[in-house]
């Protein structure tokens, strides 16, 4: 890949930069070099914008994190049926993965095996788990699901394993029973309706 176009503003270059290597590669296999030769820019530049790698790293996964909550707000915003709004966690994926075309598996799941304790992108992968898990259970009450609390990690674990899935494909082109996303979706669906039978 080339580096971006000198007009787009350093640090937003830089975080592009970021966000397609750490994704690519991983955070703890991606040198500061390598992001800064992507984004076209200086040491002194970069640092003037981030506290380090550390830094960039936080302000990495914190992008990604509002991009996923806003794309999320918004499939949501489509959404009436309770159930259905419940499973727009499946649909926010699709969309998600069609617009920054990701097919890797999950940025978040992979920076938790990586970042240390402490490390300030901790911040933003904690707040990843509270959206997930609060917005489901509330999902899960305004839809009037027995047990709100069993709903959101059932659905939780559903969401986590379609993403592993990804990472999966990535080194096993063909899978059985189709996107995982869209399995997942309907796995969760065939769940709830059994729930409620």
């Amino acid at each position: 890949m080339t580096p971006f176009s000198a007009t787009r503003p350093a640090r937003e270059r830089l975080l592009a930069a970021a966000g397609e290597l750490f994704y690519e590669s991983g955070i703890a296999a991606t040198g500061v070099d390598a992001v800064l030769a992507r984004a076209g820019v200086s040491p002194a530049t970069m640092y003037a914008h981030f506290a380090g790698k550390d830094g960039l790293v936080a302000a990495y996964l914190e992008d990604r994190h509002t991009t996923w909550r806003q794309t999320w707000d918004a499939v949501l915003a489509e959404c009436t049926d309770p159930v259905d709004r419940l499973l727009s966690l499946f649909d926010a994926v699709a969309r998600y993965r069609q617009h920054q075309g990701n097919h890797r598996g999950c940025a978040f799941l992979a920076a938790a095996t990586e970042l240390p304790s402490g490390h300030p992108g901790q911040r933003w992968l904690a707040a990843d788990t509270r959206l997930l898990t609060d917005r489901l259970r509330e999902l899960a009450a305004a839809a009037g699901l027995p047990g709100p609390e069993d709903v959101a990690a059932t659905l939780l674990l559903c969401y986590d394993g379609a993403l592993s899935g990804y990472a999966r494909a990535a080194t096993t082109p063909v899978l059985p029973g189709g996107d995982p996303i869209d399995r997942a979706r309907r796995l969760a669906a065939d769940w709830i309706a059994a729930r409620t039978a």
